[in-house]
């Protein structure tokens, strides 16, 4: 793995949405380098801020001149959306997505992240179970916490229920925003499978390099490598990554069905890539 690559990915001084750019240079280097260049630029996102900018900067009020902006955002900027079963690659890819108003959910989180911030406010990424959501503060006291995606807020009753499904002591929980590091893995994680479905393999095995390189010995994240060396006929190698797997996940249900794989699989005459 390149070390400036990830210096970079890991530097404080790069915000999200250029870890996301940098992310999918490095991933999308070696294919339709025109395309690439064509959506490379993001003036359509300083449009975008710059024009909901206008819209806010005569308002007072913090909570009304937030309202105006998430309206202004998601029903003029058509920003509005509903969940798919599955994303298409062309939704992990920033400027595409944007243009096309059809980005995945950690892709159009942190260009929403983007635009509020741009727009004078604190704001944040935060994991409400089974879903990482924007945190817009208003003030001190007021927060606005809504789905990226759709746009719709939390209210308080629905928040309270939401935090009783994470583990420990629900009166000391507590929304801490969510570290850069975790967003990647996350977006590399779903791009990865978005990979996969599409059978481009070798772009799915550089996410998983990747999410190693940020999270060294993930069992998960080696199975998986596992499976896209053995796509791509780097059986031996492959091996390696099951086998760790099943040694660090034994009861694992598809640990067992490689343990008994592994036993048959005859890695003398396979071809090391």
């Amino acid at each position: 793995m390149n070390e400036l690559f990830l210096s970079e990915l890991k530097s404080k001084d790069k915000d999200l949405l250029q870890k996301l750019v940098l992310l999918e240079e490095h991933i999308f280097a070696d294919s339709d380098q025109e395309i690439v260049k064509m959506y490379a630029s993001l003036d359509s996102l300083e449009t975008i801020i710059s024009q909901c900018i206008a819209v806010v900067s005569e308002i007072e009020s913090p909570i009304e001149k937030a309202e105006a902006l998430l309206n202004e955002l998601y029903y003029q900027h058509l920003f509005i959306d509903s969940y798919q079963t599955r994303w298409p690659i062309s939704a992990y890819r920033v400027a595409t997505s944007l243009n096309q108003r059809a980005m995945s959910p950690m892709v159009k989180a942190v260009v929403v992240k983007e635009i509020i911030s741009a727009c004078g406010f604190e704001t944040d990424l935060v994991f409400i179970p089974n879903k990482i959501m924007v945190r817009l503060c208003c003030d001190e006291q007021y927060a606005i916490i809504f789905d990226a995606v759709t746009g719709e807020s939390l209210d308080w009753a629905e928040l309270d229920l939401r935090l009783d499904d994470l583990e420990g002591d629900p009166e000391e929980q507590d929304l801490v925003a969510l570290d850069d590091h975790v967003a990647l893995v996350e977006h590399l994680s779903a791009l990865k499978n978005a990979l996969i479905r599409e059978q481009a393999f070798d772009k799915a095995l550089t996410c998983v390099d990747v999410i190693l390189s940020l999270n060294p010995d993930d069992p998960l994240q080696r199975r998986d490598r596992g499976f896209l060396l053995h796509q791509l006929d780097c059986f031996k190698v492959a091996v390696d990554d099951y086998r760790y797997f099943v040694e660090q996940c034994p009861q694992d249900p598809a640990a067992k069905i490689l343990k008994i794989q592994l036993e048959k699989i005859d890695v003398g005459n396979n071809v090391l890539h």
